[in-house]
């Protein structure tokens, strides 16, 4: 088994007051970002590079990048599948690699001392720069990749979730997830994969974000090694197109079931947002606060309609999501769809009451510093603050933005850039 599981190594509450982020670039152009721990002997290390995600797929019905991502820790040319993770458990190392919509990442758990970082830090290299590619691991995952696309078809959230990608964003690489087909599953070739390696993982795209019990000479000499033997510059432009405002469009789809499942909305909110921390609270109060939220008491507890309907704001370079979702009876879908879009209305046209807002500022507040309250966590973030460029005292920032929030900010900032019109909507099951 690859994975091996270290003991949680939880920050102290002291910790949260003041997270010293030391953040560096190299002469490559790698970005370094830095949290020294030095209560247990471990050390997290996320590399993330820019421009390897979905996004970049250089056909959008294929999954170049994801296979690319999933392949590297899946043996290396020394080491086939079974050494490798045969390799990574003798050392005490966690070493996993993943795909998202813009960026790919690679991460290590690992023993701080010497020998167990030593090898672990040179098995991390050999599957960045000479990834094992195999064919019959390929063809595994090929097989996985087509078998779950066959089965989430089949369900109407994905069924739903997917067309309402395409509506909002028809044009746009954001919508490159929608478009996946079992066939250009199945055209993918490692060729394919090793031309978007090589083109894609370099040093100078590399953000490195590590938090745990090294210094930061020991950190210099950790992303020098993890790095070493990729090329300097990438071959390819990392940089996303603003996202067109879509054409606001309704799809009803027949489903097989007796429940209908609804998504609206629309493209909103980038991650270096003017309004951010006004959406952020103001997203809470209307659908993101579970059972305190407008949606929820409206549409579950008032109304019975549902079990449970949730707002979420998905902020990205380019503008990201706000999306509405929930289940209900096929019966109830169009009272219900004319309820969500009343309460909805009324919160972009009245805003937040000082009593909701108190609340929300206490559960956001009170519940950040629990977003990063251990190393593991705390990395995931340094690697958000790097890749998206982020204030260094961003951590510090985000509860104190919160807090000064008024009423009348959280208003303003829904009105100017929400609009019931703009909004996209897909019934899955509609009668």
């Amino acid at each position: 088994m690859k994975s091996f599981i270290l003991a949680a190594a939880l920050l102290p509450a002291a910790a949260f007051a003041d997270i010293n982020i030391q953040r560096w670039h190299t002469p490559q152009g790698t970005q370094v970002l830095l949290v020294e721990r030095h209560e247990n002997p471990i050390v997290d290390v996320e590399i993330s590079f820019k421009g390897a995600g979905s996004v970049f797929n250089p056909d959008s019905s294929t999954q170049t990048a994801e296979f690319t991502a999933a392949l590297l820790t899946d043996g290396t040319k020394s080491l086939d599948e079974e050494a490798f993770n045969r390799r990574s458990n003798d050392i005490a190392a966690d070493i996993a690699s993943s795909s998202g919509q813009e960026t790919a990442t690679v991460s290590l758990r690992s023993l701080s001392q010497s020998t167990n970082l030593t090898a672990a830090l040179a098995l991390l290299n050999e599957s960045l720069t000479a990834p094992r590619f195999d064919a019959a691991v390929f063809a595994r995952r090929k097989q996985q990749a087509v078998t779950a696309l066959k089965q989430r078809e089949t369900t109407p959230d994905f069924t739903a979730e997917r067309m309402f990608t395409r509506l909002i964003y028809p044009h746009h690489p954001y919508g490159n997830s929608a478009n996946i087909t079992v066939a250009g599953l199945e055209k993918v070739s490692l060729d394919d994969i090793r031309a978007f390696h090589r083109s894609r993982y370099a040093k100078n795209n590399a953000v490195i974000a590590i938090v745990g019990d090294v210094t930061r000479i020991q950190a210099e000499k950790l992303a020098a090694a993890a790095l070493d033997g990729l090329p300097d510059t990438t071959q390819t432009d990392s940089r996303i197109a603003p996202v067109d405002k879509p054409q606001a469009r309704t799809s009803e789809m027949p489903f097989a079931g007796e429940q209908a499942h609804i998504v609206l909305g629309m493209p909103l909110i980038q991650r270096n947002d003017p309004d951010y921390y006004a959406l952020v609270a103001g997203n809470y109060i209307l659908g993101g606060g579970g059972f305190d939220s407008r949606l929820m008491k409206k549409l579950r507890d008032e109304k019975g309609y549902t079990y449970g309907v949730y707002s979420i704001l998905e902020p990205a370079s380019q503008a990201g999501p706000l999306r509405i979702e929930y289940s209900t009876q096929k019966k109830n879908a169009r009272a219900s769809l004319a309820n969500a879009r009343s309460v909805i209305e009324t919160f972009i046209a009245q805003g937040p009451t000082e009593e909701e807002l108190k609340q929300a500022k206490a559960n956001i507040v009170g519940g950040f510093p629990l977003r990063f309250d251990s190393n593991a966590k705390l990395v995931k973030y340094l690697s958000l603050i790097g890749v998206y460029n982020l204030p260094d005292d961003y951590l510090q920032r985000y509860p104190e933005a919160v807090s000064k929030l008024t009423v009348q900010q959280i208003k303003d900032a829904w009105r100017r850039r929400v609009n019931l019109s703009d909004f996209s909507t897909v019934v899955v099951g509609a009668e």
